[in-house]
């Protein structure tokens, strides 16, 4: 069992910038992706950023070159760094962990076995 506790969100105007971390712990040599989806009121969860054990990172169109994913292995910790936040980033976002079949491609696609709880982003206009 791999064990996510997320931090950071909160509420912020257009523009700002707000910092998520997600720290790993358990049987954390299971896992070879973490990432961000995210929830927004009526509408699916979908991927916001994932990062591979090799480094490779992957975003959603809607926050490329706005969200800077990255990790720290000795913490077993990754973080989402945002920036321009814009009213339609509102949302419940979620860590996640979990198996990428290929660590040196960006993880697109991969599966989630572990979730954090899940936490509120809200960007006022």
């Amino acid at each position: 069992q791999v064990q996510l506790v997320g931090s950071g969100g909160g509420l912020v105007q257009a523009g700002g910038s707000l910092r998520l971390s997600c720290a790993a712990s358990g049987n954390t040599f299971s896992i070879n992706v973490m990432g961000w989806h995210r929830q927004a009121p009526e509408k699916e969860r979908e991927l916001v950023a994932a990062i591979t054990s090799a480094g490779i990172a992957t975003y959603a169109d809607s926050v490329r070159g706005r969200f800077t994913i990255s990790r720290d292995h000795a913490k077993n910790t990754v973080y989402l760094e945002m920036n321009s936040l814009k009213p339609e980033d509102t949302a419940v976002y979620y860590c996640n962990a979990g198996v990428a079949n290929r660590t040196w491609a960006p993880p697109r696609a991969y599966t989630q076995k572990y979730w954090g709880q899940g936490t509120q982003v809200t960007v006022s206009s």
